[in-house]
């Protein structure tokens, strides 16, 4: 299991650098969120293009009406998330952001008890209640900060809700669809709402800095297509439940990043309400699966 194990961690390790690669990315001051996130897809799809193109054409082509209406729902929940999340890192912290982003699993089994009638055990109520109490605890603290710092918090919990959706649809399609044209097709998706999303804004999709492209190119290498696809590739050796325990320890890869590369040193209120949510989770999947996803 040595193996499966080295890949699980170079997935933690590859997707807690997507934070800094965003704040890397940004260095012209004033690179939009919905360009940053359009970049990211758009190099990602086109890297999948053709190996879904040579080993999965007959699959695509079979696909039904239906399962590409759900994957183009996966991939606007999928834009949404980017977008929402990487606009909050231009508000607030690095930890606040990746922290409050890493709830998902809490809104997907929310959402799977409301929809599909999913049982809650205790330990997921009581999961969700420290994980809620870690978020009023960083909502707290980033009020006293300032609105600006709030409005990130905010937006990473939105971009953890709007990846919930991507998950939920993902989990019904992929008991019929491959991960690599499951992937293209979300990919491709989220990159072209994206694409569009960034036009009626009216911004400006060249004319950036070498870096800016460097580090956004890095960023759809290392966290999207590295990082994700290297937890995907561990489920199928290792539990859900410990890939989903394992992402954990993303934030905590990204706030020592942040510090050690930006200089960014987290504040009490993050530290605490980060380890509550990080032991809210990790109590509430402890003894049940969860499904996981890279930044």
């Amino acid at each position: 299991m040595t193996r499966q194990y080295s890949v699980l961690a170079l997935g933690v390790i590859s997707v807690s650098f997507a934070a800094i690669f965003i704040r890397l990315a940004d260095v012209d001051a004033g690179t939009p969120s919905l360009v940053i996130a359009a970049y990211r897809l758009c190099i990602a799809s086109l890297i999948l293009a053709p190996a879904a193109l040579m080993r999965s054409r007959q699959e695509l082509r079979r696909l039904a009406r239906k399962d590409i209406l759900l994957a183009v729902a996966s991939g606007a929940f999928l834009a949404l998330h980017f977008a929402l999340w990487i606009a909050s890192l231009s508000y607030t912290s690095v930890a606040t952001s990746v922290v409050l982003v890493t709830i998902t699993p809490i809104f997907v089994a929310v959402a799977s008890y409301l929809l599909f009638r999913e049982r809650l055990t205790w330990q997921v109520i009581a999961g969700i209640v420290v994980c809620l109490t870690g978020a009023v605890l960083i909502g707290y603290g980033n009020w006293q900060l300032g609105s600006e710092q709030l409005l990130g918090g905010v937006l990473a919990l939105l971009g953890a809700l709007a990846v919930a959706g991507y998950l939920l649809i993902g989990r019904r399609l992929r008991q019929e669809v491959s991960l690599l044209s499951y992937s293209f097709v979300v990919y491709s998706s989220a990159a072209v709402i994206l694409l569009v999303a960034a036009l009626v804004r009216g911004y400006p999709l060249f004319d950036y800095s070498g870096e800016t492209y460097l580090w956004m190119v890095m960023l759809a290498l290392v966290p999207q297509l590295l990082g994700h696809m290297s937890l995907v590739w561990a489920l199928r050796f290792v539990s859900a439940t410990l890939v989903t325990i394992a992402v954990l320890g993303e934030p905590v890869g990204a706030t020592a990043l942040a510090f050690v590369i930006l200089d960014e040193a987290p504040t009490w209120s993050e530290i605490v309400g980060g380890v509550l949510i990080l032991a809210g989770i990790f109590l509430a999947f402890r003894r049940g699966g969860a499904e996981a996803v890279g930044r």
